[in-house]
């Protein structure tokens, strides 16, 4: 059993997923940059929606490189459950920014309505503070005060989008639109639910390896 042991002791850790979450969370941050140029004017940049969907198709790939690496590797620097988790909750964040983008052309949005650039700066924020949180967890340290303020931001969506969708029943006289937008905003308030689960996993690795 002590030989045993000593083996397991010898054969190195893949450190590498540390980097891919860094990259993830990189494709996340630019994401919410384009989301938030295509939206600050109106009309909006539509074509931003194209260079959001190859950043999704990027964290599909490294979704698809973290899992495929984690079936070929011995030991791992978290537990394995929590790599798998981590890797999906980050491309859905992606998922979620390029899930709103898609819509700004297809509905043909030319004017942006109240409170939707108020969301898309929280979402840049989020992003901001899961860059943050991804490269703390590799020290184990400053981890959960960026999932504190990530949690803080998605408090801040909630209201933003309560505010929002109210304002839009008031004015919005089209019922169409009404639709439209307010697709629109579940949408982007969604983004932040899914930085929110990122914090959560990030929260229960440090507990469970702190």
């Amino acid at each position: 059993m002590a030989n045993l042991l000593a083996s397991f002791r010898l054969i190195p850790r893949e450190e590498k997923f540390y980097d891919d979450f860094r990259a993830m969370a990189d494709q996340l941050r630019h994401g919410a940059r384009l989301l938030e140029e295509m939206l600050a004017t109106d009309p909006p940049l539509d074509d931003k929606a194209h260079e959001i969907r190859e950043l999704e198709h990027k964290c599909d790939f490294l979704t698809h490189e973290i899992i495929s690496r984690l079936n070929k590797t011995f030991v791992t620097p978290i537990d394995r459950e929590d790599i798998h988790s981590m890797a999906r909750a980050l491309d859905d964040v992606m998922d979620a920014i390029d899930d709103a983008a898609v819509l700004i052309p297809l509905y043909h949005i030319r004017t942006i309505r109240p409170g939707v650039r108020e969301l898309t700066r929280i979402i840049s924020e989020s992003t901001d503070q899961v860059r943050h949180a991804v490269e703390a967890l590799e020290k184990r340290t400053g981890v959960l005060e960026r999932t504190v303020e990530i949690n803080r931001l998605e408090n801040e969506a909630d209201r933003a989008h309560q505010r929002a969708v109210g304002q839009l029943f008031e004015e919005e006289k089209d019922p169409i639109a009404v639709v439209k937008w307010k697709e629109i905003l579940d949408l982007l308030e969604r983004t932040t639910d899914r930085c929110e689960d990122v914090a959560n996993l990030l929260e229960n690795v440090v507990v469970k390896h702190g």
